[in-house]
């Protein structure tokens, strides 16, 4: 009985210390994020997932448009402060897919199909300090601790309904679905995107790109897209509407550092 009273006392000491290290702080938003997934383990799997993509993908051959690709994504780079990261940029040659990425560790790849809305090097350079922000930012690893939040919760809740029927349990577990999917991991997948092209934009400035054109990389990613968004609050993604409505907020701040 006295042991189990101390072990309770040890873990009630303990969780607050445990949360504390879990807290990291987002650069330039300084957003609080909750994060257990350790830095080493994050970009162990980013080299490991980068290596898989460029095997399976075929990487363009066209010297001038991969040069562009490393010296844009490499001075944006140099801004972000993780000179510790093992920085790669590759460009995969496949024109349906209208894309780009960037694993832990500074791991970057950009698909030919997103160069044709992505005209410009100021242009490109937003697509890719987007991505770039993300692995700044660790939103992976705060992503894969939400879902492992909603798992323990799931396991909480079939505990909690083992004495009901087998209607109450799968209706049960369909509203738990649904409402961390809507509440919980669609909202702060929209957080993660407002503050990718938040520090993105700030990185493009740092880096001597026009902030200017991250709002017209947008607006062309609406005219082609807008008839094929589905509505915001069902998305990971905000709408591009409400996107360049937020870069349009950002564009002073931006600025100061692009005149510097």
């Amino acid at each position: 009985m006295r042991s189990s009273v101390i072990l309770r006392g040890i873990l009630f000491l303990l969780i607050p210390v445990f949360l504390f290290i879990s807290c990291q702080t987002v650069p330039i938003t300084e957003r609080r994020q909750f994060i257990l997934v350790p830095e080493g383990t994050e970009l162990e799997l980013g080299a490991t997932t980068y290596r898989d993509v460029l095997s399976e993908s075929r990487l363009s051959t066209d010297t001038k448009e991969v040069n562009r690709i490393r010296s844009i994504g490499q001075r944006i780079a140099e801004v972000t402060g993780r000179g510790d990261y093992e920085w790669e940029f590759n460009l995969i040659e496949d024109d349906e897919v209208v894309n780009a990425f960037c694993l832990p560790g500074g791991k970057v790849a950009v698909y030919t199909g997103i160069m044709k809305l992505a005209s410009t090097d100021a242009e490109l350079a937003t697509v890719i300090g987007h991505e770039i922000a993300h692995a700044i930012a660790r939103h992976g690893a705060e992503r894969m601790t939400q879902l492992l939040l909603v798992e323990l919760g799931g396991m909480a809740l079939d505990v909690a309904l083992k004495e009901k029927t087998q209607k109450t349990k799968e209706l049960s577990r369909i509203a738990y679905g649904v409402g961390t999917q809507l509440l919980y991991v669609f909202p702060y997948s929209r957080t993660h995107e407002f503050e990718a092209d938040h520090l993105g934009l700030i990185y493009m400035a740092k880096a001597g790109n026009d902030p200017h054109a991250a709002v017209d990389f947008w607006k062309k990613m609406h005219e082609e897209f807008s008839d094929k968004e589905p509505p915001e609050f069902l998305s990971t993604h905000p709408s591009s509407e409400k996107r360049i409505e937020k870069l349009e907020e950002m564009l002073p701040e931006a600025m100061e550092f692009y005149k510097e």
